[in-house]
């Protein structure tokens, strides 16, 4: 397969390259606009010259099966729609994009044109997480912290805090009928975004504090008198009486515990055997985050 990277930073590099790169069923071509970079990725894959690329003209004339695309975000819908026009199985870095109606476009042409969509949206394969979908779940508990990162509410929670967002989705035992936002803003920068999600028989419940004082990442359900709790994705504890932790091997690749081996390989399997994925329900994803940022901003009275 001739599998296309478009963009090379630091996501690129630490978590989809080193799984792409050691495929043997995938003929790798990198494409970015800066040749420095460009060379020194290529050259640590021992990558031949022509499966390096400066323009996305180049690269699209070396007719992929399908493509990675890990650019900006600004550059996500120009990139992205002419993958799609030439027929190449696209998967996006999330984002689709920062506004829901380029997002709404991009879905449409992929339906339009029969042709793979998908958003790396990887906590739906993290192991850890996939587990507490076996769980009960009467009560979803996640946090995603940082420290000293206050940012533009639009940015911050469509490159970050849709992390949670999915997961709550993904984790919904069930329809969700309610919807309730609460944040706070200063100086026009978001330091904080409370989500609740409701439905019968089930709250669900995302936080994003960005002055926590501590970078974590930490996933409870709970029911029936049983918790399962997830601590950095990496460690699973199971509360029924006595804790017991079962932590990630220390040989595990960062890739595989954050879900996105599983993620790429589960995209590259769908367009070996010729099944076309649709892009729809990470869009519903997007518009619950359209709908989050409406509501930070209304209680902020920003633009």
């Amino acid at each position: 397969m001739k599998v296309g990277c478009i963009g090379l930073g630091d996501i690129a590099q630490k978590a989809y390259l080193p799984v792409l790169g050691t495929r043997p069923d995938v003929e790798l071509h990198l494409q970015t606009r800066t040749p420095g970079t460009l060379a020194r990725v290529a050259d640590g894959l021992r990558l031949p010259e022509d499966s390096r690329h400066t323009t996305l003209d180049s690269l699209l004339a070396q007719d992929l099966d399908a493509a990675f695309v890990h650019a900006p975000t600004p550059a996500h819908p120009e990139i992205v729609t002419r993958l799609l026009e030439a027929g190449v199985p696209t998967y996006v870095d999330k984002p689709l994009a920062y506004e829901l109606a380029d997002s709404e476009r991009l879905v449409v042409l992929a339906e339009e044109r029969g042709v793979s969509l998908a958003v790396g949206l990887n906590r739906r394969h993290a192991p850890g997480y996939t587990q507490c979908a076996d769980h009960p779940r009467e009560l979803i508990l996640m946090q995603k912290n940082r420290i000293g990162l206050p940012e533009d509410p639009r940015t911050m929670i469509l490159d970050d805090f849709i992390h949670v967002v999915d997961t709550l989705r993904f984790l919904a035992p069930g329809a969700i009928d309610d919807v309730g936002v609460r944040s706070r803003v200063e100086d026009g920068l978001l330091h904080h975004v409370v989500l609740q999600l409701a439905g019968d028989g089930f709250t669900a419940l995302g936080v994003m504090n960005r002055r926590s004082g501590s970078a974590e990442e930490i996933l409870e359900v709970s029911g029936q008198d049983t918790k399962r709790q997830v601590v950095n994705l990496a460690e699973v504890i199971d509360h029924k009486g006595q804790p017991t932790v079962r932590r990630r091997g220390d040989w595990v690749p960062v890739a595989r515990q954050r879900g996105m081996e599983q993620a790429v390989c589960a995209f590259l399997d769908a367009v070996r055997a010729g099944k076309v994925l649709s892009a729809r329900d990470a869009l519903e994803t997007h518009a619950l985050c359209e709908r989050v940022v409406r509501a930070v901003q209304d209680r902020s009275g920003a633009a």
